[in-house]
């Protein structure tokens, strides 16, 4: 069986041209998604109905031939799995209820898999469908940031809705933010596992709240739960190769791919190149397109694309955006990216 071009890659293998996938590749950019999504006015329930989620899933693997799929799913599955209430808003994003106690949400923990079995049943249709040279991703929210909107839910119902309420409980109560991120390691390793065993052939973890933390509490908040979460995750007996993507970390990113034991480091946009490449002598890397240069397109994102290639392309790297795919991208700046480094 051909190895999928990825998996290689995040063996540190040079594969010639990178591996290609897209930040939310699946989504509302795409008439087809539109059309699906439609289907279901619920956001939650269409991420937990395995066959919507599955289509959702394999719609940019037809149009664009990407090198992975990754699953249809959203990282507030995990507060759902512990007894939180999440919806979402029509306009407005996600909304969380009140956090049960921690000690209610540690008994859930272990189940965390069990819970949310509907993910892996779509990991396995996808699985079906998908050409073997193609790998299949697997992903969670990272404890932190899964975290964050859990703290700002509760903050929400007392009037402080602010995204920075969240750090300020870290500084307040670091015991208590210390606990609910220890029950999130085990939710999030149980989740995972459960993801791996239903074909997921690579991790991510998102951190999508790295930005602006000082370096301790980059430490405390980020660090140390991805140190354990990979260890747990080895623990339980996952072997697949893990992507960890502390989004905003700035110059904290280095010490984060030289400590976490992570395969695969993903860097965001604002990422120098020169860090970039230093980091590339560490782990394999990937990233760091602006999805607004590809809402953008034009001859300031071929040159982008180049640069990104001259300076990354002759170590492991797989190629991507450096947040998540807009909504409004023309589908055309896609396949013109996708052609400018040969994976069309």
């Amino acid at each position: 069986m051909t190895t999928p071009r990825l998996l290689r890659t995040l063996a540190g293998e040079n594969t010639g041209r990178p591996p290609v996938w897209f930040m939310r590749q699946a989504g509302r950019y795409l008439p087809e998604y539109r059309e699906l999504r439609a289907t279901t006015p619920g956001f939650i329930e269409f991420c937990l109905d395995p066959e919507k989620a599955a289509e959702a899933t394999l719609q940019p693997m037809r149009r664009f031939g990407f090198d992975a799929a990754i699953v249809f799913a959203d990282i507030l599955l995990i507060p759902r799995a512990l007894g939180q209430d999440v919806w979402f808003e029509h306009g407005e994003g996600p909304r969380l209820g009140a956090m049960p106690s921690v000690e209610s949400m540690r008994e859930k923990a272990e189940g965390a898999g069990r819970a949310l079995s509907e993910v892996g049943e779509t990991l396995k249709i996808v699985r079906r469908e998908l050409e073997p040279e193609r790998a299949l991703i697997g992903f969670a929210g990272a404890p932190w940031t899964v975290a964050t909107y859990m703290l700002d839910g509760e903050a929400r119902l007392i009037g402080k809705g602010e995204r920075a309420q969240a750090r300020e409980y870290a500084y307040r109560d670091p015991d208590g933010v210390n606990a609910l991120l220890g029950v999130l390691v085990e939710a999030t390793a149980h989740y995972l596992k459960m993801q791996a065993d239903a074909g997921a052939q690579v991790l991510k973890i998102f951190e999508s709240w790295a930005e602006g933390l000082p370096d301790d509490l980059f430490e405390d908040l980020v660090m140390n739960p991805h140190q354990m979460l990979v260890a747990r995750l080895r623990e339980l007996g996952v072997t697949v190769p893990l992507i960890g993507f502390p989004r905003g970390s700035a110059a904290l990113v280095e010490d984060y791919a030289a400590r976490c034991a992570v395969q695969g480091v993903a860097l965001d946009t604002a990422c120098p190149l020169a860090v970039g490449r230093r980091v590339q002598k560490m782990r394999p890397i990937q990233g760091a397109l602006d999805p607004l240069l590809l809402r953008a397109g034009g001859a300031a994102l071929d040159r982008r694309v180049d640069q990104l290639m001259e300076a990354w392309g002759q170590g492991p790297w797989i190629f991507n955006l450096g947040h998540g795919i807009l909504p409004d991208v023309p589908i055309a700046h896609v396949e013109r990216v996708l052609k400018r480094i040969g994976a069309q």
